[in-house]
């Protein structure tokens, strides 16, 4: 059974930090891309980075791009999403997704086969 176990999100202030976490069971992280999503209320779901598994290149969306660095530590089976400067308008629910197809990727795709259960992140003083 394949799982993707989220943690660290929570409450945080505006100009502050905090690290995502993305556990996987039942699949090698080595095998799967990893996608960072994230969806405010009243909004649709966003992209916010991703990293192809045979490379490793990774991307951001503009809006975070330069603040939140994905990575992945392969011994661990972990992927993470840390945040840094973050603004009122990160606030939103943020979701990992992985996926075994995507050995090279040159832009984020939307469709992902597993995700996780999704952590709420609030950036408010």
């Amino acid at each position: 059974q394949v799982q993707l176990v989220q943690s660290g999100g929570g409450l945080v202030q505006p100009g502050g930090s905090l690290r995502l976490s993305c556990a996987l069971s039942g699949v090698t992280l080595n095998w799967h891309a990893i996608g960072w999503f994230r969806q405010a209320p009243g909004k649709e779901r966003e992209g916010v980075s991703c990293m192809s598994f045979q490379d490793g290149i990774t991307l951001y969306a503009d809006s975070v791009k330069g603040r939140f660095t994905i990575s992945r530590d392969i011994a661990k089976n972990t992927a993470y999403l840390q945040m840094n400067s973050l603004k009122p308008e990160d606030t939103a629910v943020y979701y990992c997704a992985a996926d075994p197809r995507y050995s090279y990727l040159r832009y984020c795709p939307d469709d992902y086969l597993y995700w996780g259960q999704g952590a709420q992140v609030t950036v408010s003083s």
